[in-house]
């Protein structure tokens, strides 16, 4: 079984693909200077294109951690999260952090299986 990398950034492949599963490394929002929904917002619309560049959805996502810099706009971030999955939420934790560096209030990595 060969595994797959895609989107090489400087530190890290963004997609890698093994077998059927689907890792996508750590992401962050495009611009930092927005409100916690919207940077969300914008870390799954990048999702969904790394999902269907490695051959998935968002219905086939099995695993997110997800770490933020201020838990009191948790419920903020879940608005947008449970919109964005509908019926097919997956496992996740949160996890609160000191710095995520560069304004970022959120990040997310996601596990995910083959399918379309």
């Amino acid at each position: 079984m060969s595994i797959d990398r895609k989107l090489r950034t400087p530190i890290q492949h963004r997609i890698v693909r093994n077998g059927d599963t689907i890792y996508i490394g750590g992401a962050i929002a495009d611009d930092t200077s927005k409100s916690m929904g919207e940077q969300t917002r914008n870390i799954l619309e990048k999702f969904d294109t790394y999902l269907k560049d490695g051959g998935s959805d968002r219905q086939h996502v099995l695993t997110a951690s997800i770490f933020v810099t201020d838990l009191s706009k948790k419920k903020e971030m879940d608005e947008v999260w449970t919109a964005f999955f509908g019926d097919h939420l997956p496992a996740r934790a949160t996890v609160g952090v000191a710095d995520l560096g560069g304004g970022a209030l959120i990040e997310v990595v996601m596990t995910a299986r083959v399918g379309s």
